[in-house]
This record gives C-alpha cells, structure tokens and sequence, in this order.
C-alpha cells in the first residue's frame, strides 16, 4: 500500500517542526558552533529529513533536556562513539563540542581511554588519534 500523503509527523515544513528545527539549530549552534551547522547543510542536498532530524530531535528534543549539562552529555557521546567505531567523522565534531562546552583535552583522553576498557583498544586508538587531529586544528592559528 503506497501512501500519498504525509502527516504532520512527516512534514518536515510544518510550523510545529520547523520550530522544533530552528530550537535545534540554535541548541547546535551553541555546542558546534558553525561546524554542526555545515553537517545540516550538506544534508539538506541530499537528505533533508535527515538534516531535519539530526537539528529537531538530536539537539532540539534530547541535547536540551534537563538533567546532565552539555560537558557530562559530550562526555557520554565521546565515550559512545569511540565504542562503535568507525564514526570518526562524527566524532571530530564532537571533540570539538567538546572543547566548545568547557572539556579539557585532558577529560577528552581520558575519556577515550577509560572507553578502552569496554570497547577495546582498537577503536580507542583510532578515537586517540582523531582528537590529536582536532587538537591540531584548534592549535593552527590558520
């Protein structure tokens, strides 16, 4: 059965989830920075209800919730991600969100390190050596 039209839980473009969108964008933009703002552009192209969901319910509806603060919750999404592996892309964005709510690089390693235990070195290795690069990048004057 093919479905012709969309509920209001699917347009993306209604008032209720443009604003829940535009909270999110700003929730981003306070972690981010510009860069979580580009991941939503380049969606936009190809996949805009994934850019939607990422800025709506990602930050919009979970990021801004009470209970942990933004260092506690980076924290737990570094430790999460270096555990999958192969997220590294997302992760240099989160290292940096990072840096951007207060963490030291210190707290961000030993974060990385501490997720060894349970995820393996492996992937704690490759979570190390995508922090180096972020740590680079903020130490490039250029």
């Amino acid at each position: 059965m093919t479905r012709t039209t969309s509920t209001a839980q699917h347009d993306i473009n209604s008032p209720e989830n443009l604003a829940r969108r535009e909270h999110g964008l700003s929730v981003l933009s306070q972690i981010d920075g510009h860069q979580g703002e580009a991941v939503i552009d380049a969606l936009a192209e190809i996949n805009p209800a994934m850019g939607h969901h990422v800025a709506a319910f990602a930050f919009g509806d979970i990021y801004d919730r009470p209970g942990i603060d933004p260092r506690s919750r980076q924290l737990v999404t570094i430790g999460v991600l270096t555990a999958l592996g192969g997220c590294e892309p997302q992760l240099k964005v989160h290292i940096g969100a990072a840096l951007n709510v207060g963490l030291t690089r210190e707290e961000i390693t030993e974060a990385i390190l501490h997720a060894a235990v349970y995820c393996g070195f492996p992937r704690a290795l490759n979570a190390t050596f995508t922090a180096r690069e972020v740590f680079a990048t903020r130490d490039d004057p250029a």
